[in-house]
């Protein structure tokens, strides 16, 4: 008994039209509109549009609190440029040293960086300071006595002149603060002159003084 060739084609037909079912579907749900379109139309991008309401602010960034923020600096001081020739300081020490030839200034206070002057200085003051202890411990003699406390005039009296020849030559061309400090010498050394006739008169009292004690320990028999 033969087979009917149509029973053979049939199930090939039925899954040629299934999977062509299969694909209708497929593309009916690709092309449908999705559920947040509802109208059917296409969705498009939304373009920028112009506000006419005031821009927004540009962002800012954060600031210190006024507690925490720093303090203005103060404005520098000008100083002059580099090509610019250093200002020349108006006190001229030639003319000074013409008007006050013998000044001790010149040997003790002129700025100076030659090492034998220094040195020189530095002795003078050493012998000086050591004077001043045997005056103190009452061990100095009479003449060293009158000769440390001249010395102490001659100091004072040259330095008082000094400063007071350059107020009244330069003093309304010194800076102020400079002025001060020439006034403040005056007055410091015009006081140590006033004190100094009582100092001398206590050192050579204390000096009599030792010396008495010295003689009565001689004779009453310490120096044997």
């Amino acid at each position: 008994m033969g087979v009917n060739p149509r029973a053979k084609i049939l199930p090939w037909l039925a899954a040629v039209v299934l999977v062509a079912a299969v694909l209708v579907v497929v593309v009916l749900l690709r092309g449908s509109p999705s559920t947040d379109d509802a109208s059917g139309q296409k969705p498009q991008a939304a373009t920028p549009q112009r506000s006419t309401s005031a821009p927004a602010p540009e962002p800012r960034t954060a600031s210190a609190p006024p507690a925490l923020a720093a303090e203005p600096l103060p404005e520098p001081i000008a100083e002059a440029a580099p090509s610019e020739a250093p200002t020349k300081h108006p006190v001229d020490l030639e003319k000074l040293r013409e008007l006050l030839p013998n000044n001790l200034y010149w040997e003790m206070g002129v700025p100076t960086k030659e090492p034998e002057v220094l040195r020189k200085r530095e002795e003078e003051g050493r012998r000086w300071n050591e004077l001043y202890g045997k005056v103190q411990s009452n061990t100095a003699t009479e003449q060293e006595i009158h000769q440390y406390y001249e010395h102490r005039r001659k100091v004072s009296e040259d330095s008082i002149a000094f400063a007071t020849m350059v107020l009244e030559q330069y003093g309304t061309q010194l800076p102020e603060q400079e002025q001060g400090l020439y006034a403040l010498s005056i007055r410091m050394h015009r006081t140590r002159l006033e004190e100094m006739p009582r100092q001398l008169e206590d050192a050579l009292a204390r000096k009599n003084t030792q010396d008495q004690r010295r003689e009565q320990w001689r004779g009453s028999g310490g120096g044997n």
